[in-house]
């Protein structure tokens, strides 16, 4: 589920804290860690929760079409699919899925009138109309639920019920969208526990995420003593706390994991630069890198091996 490029933010994020708070252990640090690739999962969990809660907002609205005294012509075709189709049903059926929900208290942490009100918007728009009065196919029960949830990242309701109960949304955004497809096309599935095989997997959070964390951790004076040499006319105490930190992280990457390239190392730095520290921060990590590289690269301390794992 998570990508190289979620975990170096959680790992930025966590040392970022320890940088300001000294009093932060190693060993705190290291379950501030853990506790953010939680916060993934049950974000993606509630994420689903959201959709299903809002979908089923479609049977009542079933009810209250059916008791008008002057239908509409949607009103007399409508069927509350959006509730009823086979993916829908397989959540709200499966146990798996549903103790986790009722484990990590999603329901006392959502007004259920925020899920009415997204729903009756919902209905407003024109592809749900269209939804309703053709007749409809696994397909196109999938691309409604798609469609929705789209609409719910545009609804600032949908966004304040997320960002409330979720820090790291804007983080994970991108790759709860994809899982959240992903997990709508594989349903309905006859395995109970299929939600698991979108946990993060080991070889991304620990070989590679804990690893890191340990060894930006660890070598702290090292890393320094590689760093300062290239910064020229800059004080390394002048250089942005975030900033110092990717350079690190980078170093290690350079250093520590053979299997990614350091191309890749380098682009992924610069751009977290460019989405988290300051206007300059893009150009200052990429000249300080580049110039790492070169350095590291000279003293014999970059050895990769492989082709290199490219996805990230």
């Amino acid at each position: 589920m998570l990508s190289r490029r979620n975990v170096r933010v959680k790992v930025m994020q966590v040392l970022y804290a320890q940088s300001r708070d000294e009093s932060l252990s190693d060993k705190q640090v290291i379950q501030s860690y853990w506790m953010k690739i939680e916060d993934s999962f049950e974000l993606l969990l509630f994420s689903l929760y959201n959709i299903i809660q809002i979908a089923k907002v479609a049977s009542d609205d079933n009810v209250k079409r059916r008791s008008k005294h002057l239908p509409s012509e949607l009103d007399k075709k409508f069927e509350p699919k959006l509730w009823s189709n086979s993916m829908i049903q397989a959540l709200e059926k499966n146990k798996t899925i549903q103790g986790k929900f009722q484990k990590l208290g999603f329901a006392s942490k959502v007004d259920k009138d925020h899920f009415r009100t997204i729903y009756f918007d919902f209905s407003k728009e024109e592809i749900y109309s269209q939804y309703i009065l053709k007749p409809t196919v696994k397909d196109d029960d999938l691309e409604i639920l798609l469609e929705l949830f789209r609409f719910c990242r545009r609804n600032e309701i949908f966004n304040e019920i997320i960002e409330d109960q979720y820090a790291n949304w804007e983080d994970d955004k991108s790759i709860i969208i994809g899982t959240i497809k992903k997990v709508l096309k594989d349903l309905p599935s006859e395995n109970e526990n299929f939600i698991m095989d979108h946990y993060p997997d080991e070889e991304t959070i620990k070989d590679y995420g804990e690893f890191l964390l340990l060894g930006t951790i660890k070598d702290q004076n090292l890393l320094l003593s590689y760093i300062e040499p290239v910064l020229q006319n800059w004080d390394s105490d002048r250089v942005a706390i975030l900033d110092m930190i990717m350079i690190k992280m980078a170093i290690c990457e350079f250093m520590m994991c053979p299997s990614i390239p350091t191309k890749v190392t380098l682009n992924e730095y610069v751009e977290l630069a460019k989405n988290y520290s300051t206007s300059k921060s893009k150009e200052f990590v990429n000249g300080i890198l580049d110039r790492l590289l070169n350095d590291l690269n000279a003293k014999g301390k970059v050895v990769k091996a492989g082709r290199g794992l490219l996805e990230e």
